[in-house]
């Protein structure tokens, strides 16, 4: 019988720690961290997420602001805005919601948040700390998949581990994590142009499914016992909601789950994990800056 891992539970109790230490900032009559967010557009899902982080902010008693644009602001008037924060002595910490429109680059928008205040991670100073292993702003996901490993105290060290995609926000960065000292994996990538690769995912101890493919891990590509972290998040249409569609994993949940040792869930695994680790970054920027 499998274990659920339960990100929304784990979320939660993080969220308590951090509403503990907020407490004691207050108590000290120090300054309350301070979290803001840019939304360009008007992206569903975007808007949706971003709602979340300024509910979460609420609950662990953080201050927020949430500045929007509509979606055909020019790229120079965004970029001007991220300079006004980066030199605003009350903002800690800021995210710019992706995805951007396509006559924004992203890239240059990522590179003009200053570091310090980067506290998706997505920075390239950032992530260059991370992959030599000095303190700095972790990317969310990949640090909140870390996060409900420890937590479930699942073993890593010597296990072999498959990351299935490769992108910069995800994939990449948490094979580089789950094969630090400490973590101990060895990590292999598998994408789209891997050959074998339901040969390479079947001798995963671990698995981490990070393509935004829906339901492309299937049983037979899992061997028992695996630990399985489904990252994706995919809309799927489908007449059993009042909202004609649902959130879909990368894993066929119903047939892979009964092989496994431990699974997350889509929802409520990952996405609850990246959102509290976005909170543990602005803590962290709030700390620094003290």
């Amino acid at each position: 019988m499998y274990t659920l891992i339960d990100g929304k539970k784990v979320a939660s109790e993080i969220k308590r720690e951090i509403a503990d230490e907020v407490k004691r900032i207050i108590d000290a009559n120090e300054k309350i961290p301070h979290l803001a967010a840019i939304l360009v557009g008007d992206n569903g899902s975007s808007q949706t997420y971003v709602a979340h982080k300024v509910k979460d902010c609420e609950e662990v008693g953080f201050r927020s602001t949430l500045i929007r644009f509509e979606k055909d602001i020019p790229e120079s008037d965004l970029l001007n805005k991220i300079s006004e924060l980066n030199t605003d002595k009350e903002i800690d910490g800021f995210i710019v919601q992706l995805p951007l429109p396509i006559h924004i680059s992203e890239n240059k928008v990522i590179e003009s948040i200053d570091p310090s205040k980067d506290v998706d991670g997505f920075h390239p100073v950032n992530l260059g700390k991370m992959v030599i292993g000095l303190p700095g702003f972790l990317p969310a996901t990949p640090y909140g998949i870390v996060e409900l490993i420890k937590r479930y105290r699942i073993e890593t060290g010597g296990k072999n581990c498959v990351v299935i995609g490769r992108s910069n926000i995800v994939g990449r960065p948490v094979s580089i994590l789950l094969s630090q000292k400490g973590m101990d994996a060895t990590v292999t990538v598998v994408h789209s142009r891997t050959k074998n690769i339901n040969g390479i995912i079947r001798e995963a101890d671990i698995i981490i499914a990070a393509l935004g493919s829906p339901s492309f891990v299937k049983a037979e590509m899992v061997k028992e016992g695996a630990v399985v972290i489904d990252v994706g998040t995919t809309r799927v249409n489908t007449p059993e909601t009042k909202t004609g569609w649902k959130l879909t994993g990368d894993v066929d949940f119903v047939n892979v789950a009964p092989k496994c040792s431990f699974i997350t869930p889509v929802p409520g695994g990952v996405g609850p994990m990246t959102r509290v680790s976005l909170l543990k970054n602005a803590l962290a920027a709030s700390k620094n800056k003290r």
